[in-house]
């Protein structure tokens, strides 16, 4: 059985060997996504293994996946939004993703993000590098005396619950889900509610019509003044501009973005030369009280494994005839 992974990275290759050993598979890779122009390289595997944020969008590339006889596209990551389902469903492609890679790692992120933010250290940092030791307008917060709302709750959501309840917070949580598992954790309130109580808000929601630009000017003026932004989900759940009025605003206080919308062909590359075009990014970096991170929260020696793992798992079961563990429905 043969296997091709595309936009691998040098950190995953320890882990290819590992999935060769163990199941019996060839693995090949390319450093490029899966795209119109690299569909072709998938021509005499099996399956595939895609990790990337650009979409998967045309036509072309399932119809020639189907007449290459390949069954399946396994994503390496939680959100599938860049699959274009009728496509997949056109030519017999099952997709599958990684719902649960490690749901600490993300939310260790947003732990160091908020903690960073609540002690103003990208401003403390800034200020240094020009010799200012000052203390004014650095005084803190304590986290155990704050309220910390939580939209979207599933897996990673109620990792950043837990990490915040056993700090002392106290946490709300808007999720049309309701898990049992956490009544004894969580508050559940509508939207309004947690966005008026939280001085923390915290995103972590799948990408759906729903949740298209959710955080927007409205709801941003319905936080606190003095309240803390998070986005650890989809770039597109924020409206970026309106994110940043409400900044320039005093809407709300700080902000930690480690998603954003554009991110695609810039998060995980090197752009220092070249340099990158997206105003609204630019412009959030130019903030002291903003942390901006490339879509990082994954991105721990155990998150990778997992992800690589669970997705070739899935690739074999499917190529194997037999049912994946992940198949996104």
């Amino acid at each position: 059985m043969k296997l091709l992974m595309y936009s691998i990275r040098e950190d995953e290759l320890d882990n290819l060997k590992e999935i060769e050993q163990k199941y019996a598979v060839k693995i090949s890779t390319t450093d490029k996504p899966l795209n119109v122009d690299t569909v072709d390289l998938a021509k005499g595997f099996d399956g595939i293994t895609v990790q990337q944020h650009g979409n998967i969008d045309d036509d072309i590339i399932y119809q020639k996946l189907h007449d290459f006889g390949i069954k399946q596209i396994s994503l390496r990551i939680t959100g599938y939004e860049i699959i274009n389902f009728a496509a997949a469903k056109k030519y017999d492609l099952k997709i599958t993703n990684v719902p649960a890679y490690s749901p600490r790692s993300v939310s260790e992120l947003v732990l160091a993000d908020v903690m960073s933010l609540l002690r103003h250290l990208r401003e403390t940092h800034l200020r240094e590098d020009n010799a200012d030791f000052a203390w004014n307008g650095l005084q803190a917060r304590e986290i155990h005396n704050l309220t910390v709302g939580i939209i979207g709750a599933g897996k990673i959501g109620s990792a950043v619950a837990r990490i915040f309840k056993a700090l002392g917070s106290k946490v709300l949580v808007s999720d049309p889900v309701k898990r049992p598992e956490l009544f004894d954790t969580v508050e559940y309130v509508d939207y309004d509610t947690l966005l008026t109580k939280s001085d923390i808000v915290t995103m972590h929601t799948p990408m759906t019509d729903f949740m298209h630009h959710f955080m927007n000017i409205d709801r941003f003026k319905q936080m606190k003044k003095d309240a803390i932004f998070i986005n650890a989900s989809r770039g597109p759940v924020v409206d970026t501009k309106d994110l940043i009025a409400a900044l320039n605003d005093n809407e709300i206080a700080a902000a930690a973005v480690d998603t954003f919308e554009g991110e695609a062909g810039i998060t995980g590359v090197d752009l220092s030369k070249p340099g990158f075009e997206n105003e609204d990014l630019s412009e959030l970096l130019k903030m002291p009280n903003v942390i901006v991170t490339p879509h990082i929260g994954f991105y721990t020696d155990a998150a990778v494994k997992n992800m690589d793992m669970i997705s070739s798992i899935d690739s074999i079961k499917i190529v194997k005839g037999e049912e994946p563990l992940h198949l996104v429905k």
